[in-house]
Formats: structure tokens, C-alpha cells, sequence
């Protein structure tokens, strides 16, 4: 009679379930760390065997037979396996979860008095990269990079002037980008608010920081162009006044003693006063200088 009060109860707390709703339960769990399915205690029943079936990118089949004490895997990642003893409690443990694990996980209990199913849903959850930017234009840009699901964006203090974007990954991870203008803003301090299921966190950027850091590059850079200009103008008016003196000064025809003369004297004038033997009275070749 006790016994029969037991399986009656067990059965009972199976029914429950069933028509309760919990028989179908999603399970949110995030990429790289644990999923544990949960399938219900029917140690008070006489069950045969337990079996998981999984649905995901690949279909694998995980079982236990009780009376042969006998376990089976198909076509399962070596990150699937019993978290304990399935005899004693027939719950699934895949560890480290990625993207590839999300689907339908089928647990079926087979005993004496009929088959139980409990059905999982496992969604698997990325946390986004976070970043925020600003341009010259004091545009704030706000990054939420590979997320699942997208995350949510939100400015403080408050702006009905945002603009968002998506940006769709085959991997299933979505990239949200938020943009919103400055210019007209008295707050210096921007903070952008990111929501997300596996992280919550807000980012601040001093805007005003970055305008006057701006402000100095371009006044480093006009001075660096000033001066540039400046060096090069001396160089070329110092060039110009070298031109313009090698123009002036006379070219040096080997010897400095000639004198140059017009053509039209160019005729050797003989002086005939002067008798040869005079000319040549102190001629002494070693005393010539040649000029070059």
C-alpha cells in the first residue's frame, strides 16, 4: 500500500509538471561557462531508461539503461556528459557552452508507467565589447561589438537626437552603434549607458578634454607650418642674392695681367724708337712667372 502511495505521487508530481507549463523551460546561459539541464528526480518510479536528445547545430543522443547499468553517446562534443550519476540524477552538464550548443534538449524518461518529456531551451548569451569615441566634430560614438542579444544604449543626460545602427553577424552576434551630437551641449561630460544580459555598465568621456586637446594639435600645427614656411623663404631669398652675385663678378681668363681691348685695336702697334738689341738686353728666361 505504501508503494502504491509513492508511484501515485511521483506520477502525480510528473502530471503537475506536464500540465503546469514546466515542462518546457528556457535556460539562459553565458558563452564559455556552464549549462546544467535539469531533468526531474524519478528515482521513486521504476524508469527503465533516461535518454537526451539534442537538437542544436548537430543532433546528439546521450542515454542510460538502469537495468544493464549500460550508457550510450552519438554523435556528442566531449563537453556533454552526465553532471552526476544518471542513475541517481539524469541532469546534463555541457561545459564550456558556446554558440554551436544553442537548441531544443529533449529529456525522456521511459518506465513502467509511460514516458515523461521535459524539453529545454538553451539560448546562449555573448557579452558585447564595450567603446566609446568622439570625433573633431564632438560626435559621441557608443559600441556595443558582438553582442547576443543586441544591447541596449541609452545617453545620460537623456537625448532624443540618437542615432542607432545594427550590424548583423552570421555567428548570430549583433554590433550596436549609437551616435549622438555635442555641439549644442552645456554638460562637457558625455556618458553613455550600456544594457546587456551578461553585463550592465556605463562609460563617461570628457568632451571638452578632447576639444581643447584638438585645439593645441591645430595650433601646434599651424606654428609647425609657419615656420616651415618662414625657413623655406629665407632659404630662397639667400639664393636668389647668391645668383645675382655670381652674375656681378668678372670671370678670370687664366692670366690677370691681359687687358682686353676693342676688336678694331686689336692690331699690335710696333714702336721702331726702340732698336731689338735694347729689347732683348735683359731678357733672362728664369726670371719668366707664368700665370694661371
Amino acid at each position: 500500500m505504501t508503494q502504491t502511495w509513492a508511484v501515485l505521487a511521483a506520477v502525480l508530481f510528473l502530471m503537475i509538471h506536464l500540465i503546469g507549463g514546466s515542462a518546457y523551460s528556457t535556460v539562459n546561459v553565458e558563452a564559455g561557462h556552464e549549462a546544467v539541464l535539469n531533468c526531474p528526480s524519478v528515482s521513486k518510479l521504476s524508469w527503465l531508461m533516461v535518454t537526451w536528445k539534442m537538437k542544436s547545430s548537430t543532433s546528439c543522443f546521450l542515454a542510460y539503461r538502469w537495468d544493464l547499468n549500460e550508457t550510450r553517446m552519438l554523435n556528442c562534443s566531449e563537453r556533454m556528459m552526465w553532471n552526476y550519476s544518471p542513475d541517481r540524477y539524469p541532469a546534463l552538464r555541457i561545459y564550456p557552452v558556446n554558440l554551436n550548443d544553442e537548441g531544443n534538449y529533449t529529456c525522456e524518461i521511459v518506465s513502467r508507467e509511460g514516458n515523461f518529456l521535459f524539453i529545454f531551451s538553451l539560448t546562449v548569451i555573448v557579452p558585447p565589447t564595450l567603446t566609446l569615441t568622439s570625433d573633431k566634430n564632438r560626435v559621441a560614438v557608443c559600441q556595443a561589438t558582438a553582442g547576443k542579444p543586441a544591447a541596449k544604449i541609452s545617453w545620460i543626460p537623456a537625448s532624443n537626437h540618437s542615432v542607432e545602427k545594427d550590424i548583423h553577424h552570421l555567428n548570430g552576434t549583433v554590433t550596436r552603434i549609437s551616435y549622438i551630437s555635442w555641439v549644442n551641449s552645456t554638460h562637457p561630460t558625455v556618458t553613455c549607458l550600456v544594457t546587456h544580459p551578461a553585463v550592465n555598465q556605463t562609460l563617461s568621456l570628457d568632451l571638452s578634454y578632447d576639444s581643447s586637446r584638438l585645439q593645441y594639435l591645430l595650433i601646434g600645427l599651424a606654428v609647425a607650418s609657419g615656420a616651415g614656411v618662414t625657413l623655406y623663404l629665407i632659404l630662397r631669398c639667400r639664393a636668389s642674392r647668391l645668383r645675382k652675385k655670381a652674375h656681378r663678378w668678372p670671370v678670370k681668363a687664366g692670366t690677370e695681367n691681359f687687358r682686353f681691348t676693342p676688336s678694331h685695336m686689336n692690331t699690335p702697334v710696333m714702336d721702331h724708337s726702340v732698336s731689338p738689341e735694347k729689347i732683348y738686353q735683359n731678357y733672362k728666361p728664369q726670371a719668366i712667372l707664368m700665370s694661371y
